[in-house]
């Protein structure tokens, strides 16, 4: 499994009082976050393209100045901390502790106006991911946590997120960002996967991940991540027991890549034995 820390790992290294109060200002992050982007769902957000002509690599001005908003926050309470973030770049990407962001994760979502977009924080300590979160601020959500454990903060309260059982791959719930960005060699091997499964769903990028960690999915597979886009889901899911790894079962590196994420080892096994020839 990914290198998360270990409880008793996190607890003495960071310390009690400072993993609480990192906790609590990652939600602070969230909540800052949100009400920079809610005003533009499904409104004017300023879309424009990333990507050169012939191709289509959309940000919003949520994407940008919801990131701003964290990077002022991280600032202002934590100067010596290092930031790294899909829109503004790396900023000291060293430190002892390390922010990794991405303000809006599913700006494709986004801009379609449906509310599987995400805004995921997290943070490193000494180059390891101890502390994450995946926020729905529509929707009025933020799944958090560590390897000590890990919660759904909502309307109605706070409840502990646990993964499911599940004995196989034909019993198993599914997702994917988008089928048709496994290529070759990996496409092929998604169809055996999506074969031997009971349902997959699509388009829910890192929402897919918390579903993992609430016990309503069971494995979710993705290709090209980047380091935004992953790290924040590493101590979420262990603190709910989940797993993840590489489409070879290593720990997932800073770079991102081909992930599996799932609930049950049994389900991640024999996964990673059709995913195992095209990583």
């Amino acid at each position: 499994m990914a290198k998360a820390m270990a409880a008793s790992s996190i607890s003495s290294a960071l310390g009690a009082d400072r993993l609480q109060a990192l906790d609590a200002f990652l939600i602070d992050l969230n909540r800052a976050a949100a009400e920079v982007i809610l005003p533009l769902f499904r409104a004017d957000h300023g879309l424009e393209n990333k990507a050169g002509p012939g191709a289509f690599d959309p940000v919003t001005l949520a994407d940008k100045n919801a990131e701003s908003a964290i990077r002022k926050l991280i600032a202002e309470h934590y100067p010596d901390h290092g930031v790294i973030g899909e829109e503004w770049g790396e900023d000291r990407p060293d430190a002892e502790f390390v922010w990794v962001l991405d303000p809006v994760d599913g700006t494709r979502a986004f801009i379609a106006g449906l509310p599987v977009w995400t805004t995921l924080i997290g943070l490193r300590y000494q180059g390891q991911p101890v502390l994450g979160s995946i926020g729905q601020s529509f929707i009025g959500e933020i799944f958090i946590g560590h390897a000590g454990g890990s919660r759904l903060i909502s309307s109605g309260g706070e409840r502990p997120l646990k993964v499911r059982a599940c004995p196989s791959l034909a019993d198993a719930v599914i997702a994917s960002t988008d089928p048709y960005l496994f290529k070759d060699a990996q496409a092929e091997a998604w169809k055996k996967l999506h074969a031997a499964v009971r349902l997959a769903r699509y388009g829910c990028d890192a929402y897919a991940y918390a579903m993992v960690a609430a016990g309503s999915l069971d494995l979710v597979v993705e290709t090209g991540l980047k380091a935004w886009d992953i790290e924040s889901a590493i101590p979420l899911l262990a603190g709910a027991g989940g797993l993840i790894t590489d489409w070879r079962g290593d720990a997932v590196g800073q770079s991102g890549g081909r992930v599996a994420i799932a609930g049950d080892r049994r389900v991640l096994d024999e996964a990673l034995g059709l995913l195992g020839s095209a990583a």
